[in-house]
Parts: C-alpha cells; sequence; structure tokens
C-alpha cells in the first residue's frame, strides 16, 4: 500500500549557510572555495563520482606556454563563439586560466608531463597547443582529488543520494532561501542564506548523446519553474565524435584524438571533412558534426544500405602516442570489439554541451537574489554560441573559485519566514494508490519517447516544421504527465511543507524518475522554443529552413516564465523581461 500524509507538526528544515547542488567538478570545486566558516550542504542524486565531469577526456585549457597567451586563448574562444560570447566574461576566463591549473596541481591532479613540463596537446579551434590533460580521463583525475578534498572538510556535508526538486523562494521578498529535495522516501525542506546550481547539462534531452544519465537538466528547470531568467538554450553542441555500435553507449572519442592526428574517413577511406571546412576534421565541432551528417545524408542518397556512421581512424597516430595518450579509449574499444591500431572506431554525433543555461554574472550570481549558477547549468557568457573545446571544465574552475568571494548577511532575522510554519489547515492524503504501477508505465513512456522526440526534431539540423510539431507533442506529454495523481501531489506542495511517503526502494527510484522527467519535459520545451524562436543558423544552432547566420540575430535569446524575447545586443545579460 502506498500512500502519504502531512506530518502532524512541521519540523523545522535543516539549515545551512549555502546548499550546492550537484557533485561535478563544478559542485566540487564551488563547495571547497566557499569559506571555510560557512556551513555548506552538498546535495547530490547519486554517487559522488557519477557526472559529466568524470566522463570528460580532452582536457583543460589554459594558456601557459611561452608560444601562448591569454590573448590567444581569447581571440580564439570569441571565433568558436559566433559573435555571442561576453567579452568581459571571456577576458576573465582566460584570464584566471593558469592560476586555476596551479591550484590543481598543488591539489595534486597529476596531469601528463613531457621533458619534466606540463604536456600540452591541440584540439579543434584551438590555435596553440594548450589543452592540459591526465592520459585520456583528465575529467575522473580532476573529479577524484576533489572529491578526496571535500570529503576531509569538516564544513562540508554530503547530502546523497537526495534529489533536489524545487527552490524555495521567500513570498515576499522572492529571495531563494533554500529547497525541497526528494529524500529517504520523504519531501524534506532545506533552508539556506544561498543556493548554488550546479547541476550539470541535460544532454539525456537527446536520444543520442555522451552524457550520464545523471544529466537531465534539473538546474535549469529548477531556476526556471522558480522565474530566474535563461538565455540561449537553442545552442547546444554536439560532438562529432561518439561511439556508434549496436547496444554499446555513445562513449565519447576525445577530440583530443583528432589533435593528435586521427583522420574522419567514410567506408571508402575518403577524408570528407575537407569538402565542409579548410581545417577538416579540426574544424570547429558544430561544423564537423554538420559534416558527417550532411555526409551521411548524401550516402543515403546514392546506397541501397547506407551507414549510420562514419569511421575515426588512428592508424596515422604512432602507436606508442595512442597507448600513452588514449589507454581508456583501447579499453572501451576492445570491450566492443574495436581494435583501434588496425581499424576505424566507427562513430556519429551525439549531444554533448550545452552552452545556454542560467543567466549569470561573473559572479555566479542569477536574476533571483541568494540564489547562483555555475558550469554547464549557468550561462556565464564564455561559450557563445559554439563551445571552444577544453574551456568546460576551465569554466566549471574560474567560476567555482568566484565563490571565495561569497559574501552572506549572517543577521538571524534576514532570512526568517515571513510566518512561522505551522501545519496547513487541510490535510494532504496520498490515498492508496492502487494504480501506482500505471502511473509509473505513464511517466517510463513519456521518459523513454521524448529524447527520440528531440533528436528527430531539434538535433543537429532543426526547421519549423518538426519543431512546431514537437512543442505540441510535449505540450500534450506535460499535460498527461501534470494530469496523475502523483504530479498534483508533488507539484502542488507548499512552501516548506515536509512529506512522508510510504514506499518501498524501488518505489523511491520511481520517485526519482518522475522528477527527471518533469525536468526533461520542462527543458525541452524551452530548448523547441527558443529553436524555433531563433531564425537563422549560428555555431551549434542550424535552421536548415534559416542556414545563414544573420547580423540581426546577433542577440541572445533570454526566457523567463512562458515569455521569450530578443537581447538588446549580443553583450546583455539583462535581469528581468
Amino acid at each position: 500500500m502506498i500512500y502519504a500524509e502531512s506530518l502532524a507538526q512541521f519540523p523545522q528544515p535543516e539549515t545551512y549557510d549555502v546548499l550546492v547542488v550537484g557533485a561535478g567538478a563544478a559542485g566540487l570545486y564551488t563547495a571547497l572555495c566557499i569559506p571555510q566558516h560557512f556551513k555548506v550542504g552538498l546535495i547530490n542524486k547519486d554517487h559522488l563520482t557519477l557526472s559529466a565531469s568524470d566522463w570528460a577526456q580532452g582536457g583543460i585549457a589554459a594558456a601557459i606556454s611561452p608560444e601562448d597567451s591569454p590573448q590567444l586563448h581569447l581571440e580564439d574562444t570569441l571565433k568558436a563563439g559566433v559573435g555571442l560570447c561576453d567579452l568581459e566574461a571571456v577576458q576573465f576566463l582566460v584570464e584566471q586560466a593558469p592560476e586555476c591549473i596551479h591550484r590543481l596541481v598543488e591539489m595534486g591532479v597529476s596531469f601528463d608531463r613531457h621533458n619534466h613540463q606540463l604536456a600540452l596537446t591541440l584540439e579543434a579551434a584551438h590555435s596553440r597547443h594548450r589543452v592540459l590533460h591526465a592520459a585520456d580521463t583528465t575529467g575522473r583525475a580532476v573529479v577524484s582529488i576533489l572529491t578526496e578534498k571535500v570529503l576531509e572538510c569538516h564544513n562540508i556535508t554530503v547530502i546523497s543520494p537526495a534529489f533536489a526538486l524545487n527552490l524555495w523562494l521567500n513570498e515576499t521578498t522572492h529571495r531563494c532561501q533554500g529547497l525541497s529535495l526528494i529524500r529517504d522516501g520523504q519531501i524534506q525542506w532545506m533552508a539556506a542564506k544561498a543556493v548554488v546550481l550546479a547541476t550539470g547539462g541535460g544532454g539525456q534531452v537527446f536520444s543520442q548523446t555522451t552524457n550520464p544519465s545523471v544529466s537531465t537538466g534539473d538546474g535549469v528547470a529548477m531556476a526556471w519553474r522558480a522565474g530566474a531568467v535563461l538565455r540561449d538554450l537553442e545552442f547546444f553542441q554536439f560532438h562529432p565524435t561518439a561511439l556508434q555500435l549496436p547496444g554499446a553507449p555513445r562513449f565519447l572519442i576525445s577530440e583530443a584524438v583528432r589533435g593528435e592526428g586521427a583522420h574522419l574517413i567514410d567506408a571508402e577511406g575518403y577524408r570528407f571533412a575537407f569538402d565542409y571546412h579548410p581545417a577538416g576534421e579540426l574544424a570547429p565541432r558544430d561544423v564537423v558534426s554538420r559534416a558527417i551528417f550532411s555526409h551521411l545524408q548524401s550516402l543515403k542518397k546514392s546506397l541501397i544500405t547506407p551507414p549510420q556512421q562514419v569511421g575515426l581512424d588512428l592508424r596515422p597516430i604512432a602507436p606508442d602516442t595512442i597507448q600513452h595518450r588514449f589507454p581508456n579509449i583501447i579499453k572501451v574499444c576492445q570491450k566492443w570489439g574495436i581494435d583501434v591500431f588496425h581499424e576505424p572506431i566507427p562513430v556519429a554525433p551525439a549531444a554533448h554541451y550545452w552552452m545556454g543555461g542560467v543567466v549569470t554574472n561573473t559572479k555566479n550570481q542569477t536574476s533571483i537574489p541568494g540564489l547562483y549558477a555555475v558550469g554547464e547549468t549557468a550561462s556565464t557568457g564564455v561559450h557563445g554560441a559554439n563551445r571552444l573545446a577544453s574551456n568546460s571544465l576551465l569554466e566549471c574552475l574560474v567560476f567555482g573559485a568566484q565563490m571565495h568571494h561569497l559574501g552572506l548577511e549572517l543577521e538571524d532575522d534576514c532570512f526568517r519566514q515571513e510566518k512561522p510554519l505551522s501545519p496547513p489547515t487541510v490535510d494532504i492524503h496520498f490515498q492508496p494508490m492502487l494504480d501506482w504501477e500505471q502511473q509509473v508505465g505513464v511517466i517510463s513512456r513519456i521518459r523513454h519517447q521524448l529524447p527520440d522526440l528531440v533528436w528527430q526534431s531539434a538535433g543537429i539540423c532543426r526547421q519549423q516544421p518538426t519543431l512546431n510539431q514537437a512543442i505540441t507533442q510535449v505540450q500534450q506529454w506535460h499535460q498527461e504527465f501534470f494530469a496523475l495523481p502523483m504530479s498534483q501531489l508533488l507539484s502542488h506542495l507548499p512552501f516548506g511543507q515536509p512529506l512522508h511517503l510510504n514506499l518501498e526502494d524501488p518505489q523511491q527510484k520511481q520517485l526519482r524518475l518522475w522528477g527527471e522527467t518533469q525536468n526533461l519535459l520542462d527543458i525541452s520545451a524551452l530548448i523547441l522554443r527558443a529553436a524555433a524562436f531563433r531564425t537563422e543558423s549560428r555555431g551549434g544552432h542550424y535552421r536548415q529552413d534559416f542556414h545563414e547566420t544573420s547580423r540581426c540575430w546577433q542577440v541572445h535569446t533570454l526566457i523567463q516564465g512562458e515569455h521569450i524575447c530578443k537581447s538588446s545586443h549580443p553583450f546583455s545579460a539583462e535581469p528581468k523581461l
């Protein structure tokens, strides 16, 4: 029997100075950089090491060689961003990069070295060798060290597993004062003087993605429901080279492989990427992804059984270099029967990184007082319409370090509730749910079908009719989802009211499925609306019906609630619509 009942008396919510949601590189580093006299709660919905950061292979970009400079790094970043980067934010990123690398080395991150110096490699759209790496598991090397440091910190409490559900706003001041979460079969509330969203991206909204299962856009969806300003959600980067084999996960084959000399070829051995850009395999990611897509489309017209992938040929690279630089790629490919020393790896594009997110300034502040965002969840302005390779881990660190300057008003009455917490006048009962499995079936169906719809309509190439059809379908699923008794209960729970759910372990996991599906429905609608709104092609957003880049669209797309509009100029981040 499954039921929920409101508690007879409200316990006071757990209280922290700062709540950080997410435990990838952004969340971990943010928690470490918050001054240690603050009590920090680090909320993670899964195991500490399960994040997109942990999966990051390529490396971290920083201008640390004598042949390089922050100015060159800035120019490469601006060029990749196709006119939508915020100059101030990019300058801040590239100037702070060397210090962040220095701090990581001091912490114990073992970057590869060459002749006792930090080894640097070249990646697409970089004009210099500036990408530091730890073999092909750089993200894991960084996250593992950060995790160790977090667990050693006396002021940080890891709250896991726990699924952050909604932000908690003061009804009078509209300041963020905490959040609700699903934990141990209950809806709990946690109070804080500041909340930092560091939940990563939303790649799971696409059926083809390099992102782990936890990347369901939670932070962006929570911020949108709370009324925060969002920006440039149509810009999603599709990585050109994800493993493409039946039954295999879309394991990312690092851009560094092409940087070391691997070739993209079709079944005839033809290096087709040069037909689309003079830089061939080392063109920006959006260009290479569209080159693969277009080449496969052309083959469909000429072949009875067209291929679903192209080949990434590592044979031009010296075997010793492959062994040293890409041991994890070798291992994964061997698991799926591919010998990278003697045959190409079958690859195809997959959704990889979300350039858009919650609008922030260089202090990570959002349009909601008390709410901050760091990493892929945030739209800092450093990526523009297309992220430069290996700037993502860097962004997590540079902006996470900004939380060292966090200043909080610690007066007890500053965040006091306008009304004391008290039992509701009418108890909310989740009566015995004989149709629980039926509800879970509806949620599971939507969760399964949604990524295919978004991939087909808002994937690498987009056009108005399919976007409109997808928007209509998502609206229908949204109505079906929120008509469920489970949704009626959880989406209308008053601020501050805890709720005990008498659920068994499998059902508690289904409760998280409900939360992730709600977030995916929200972000899919936002992505589709933004993609339909921007009638041009730029960076990660490519419209087959508006394939040119337009000067009148050198502006941001801003969304707040149901309102969508253009920014006044490309470097603006208006706090309100």
